[in-house]
């Protein structure tokens, strides 16, 4: 069942993408493991949690509104990874960190339209979004690699590991709905 927001405005930067913002959710400091949802569209597939902007919302909000709506989990908001930009589909998804300190038993996805949650090791995410969400997929490896770099708010380009830039590219992504 495809998730229906009648009320919903989408909301596009000077550039003309579509701002999203999304959070990677962790259940421990070493960030081993991450919280994948099914999909709205494809309940087979599993994505990283996020959603729109809405009008007069930081991102940061809409991060912690998404996961809860989404993964039905709370917790405290950490470290941005950056801007993901989706060229394809004119989405620009800022991503951030969380970690979760509870798990609701049932949430607003879980009882409207089915939704699942799991707790994959990075490996085993990655592998998951490999196909069909590569844009995704740059997420967790910048949480890889953001756990290394310096304390300068410059973002390692997806696409190029080794390039500090401020916003994460990739052209050829697969849509970045969730």
């Amino acid at each position: 069942m495809v998730k229906e927001k009648p009320n919903s405005t989408r909301i596009y930067d000077k550039d003309g993408f579509r701002r999203r913002a999304a959070c990677i959710c962790v259940r421990a400091e070493n960030e081993a493991e991450v919280l994948l949802v099914t999909s709205s569209r494809r309940p087979e597939l599993w994505i990283v949690p996020g959603g729109g902007v809405e009008p007069e919302e930081e991102p940061s909000v809409t991060a912690v509104r998404e996961v809860l709506e989404e993964a039905g989990v709370v917790g405290s908001l950490g470290r941005c990874l950056g801007v993901f930009e989706n060229n394809d589909h004119m989405h620009r998804t800022e991503v951030f960190v969380m970690n979760v300190t509870k798990e609701l038993e049932e949430w607003e996805d879980s009882r409207s339209i089915g939704r699942k949650r799991q707790w994959f090791t990075i490996d085993d995410a990655l592998s998951r979004l490999a196909l069909h969400k590569p844009t995704q997929q740059h997420y967790l490896m910048q949480l890889q690699h953001s756990k290394t770099r310096d304390n300068t708010n410059r973002v390692v380009n997806a696409t190029h590991p080794p390039k500090l830039t401020n916003v994460a590219t990739s052209p050829a992504a697969s849509p970045t709905t969730a």
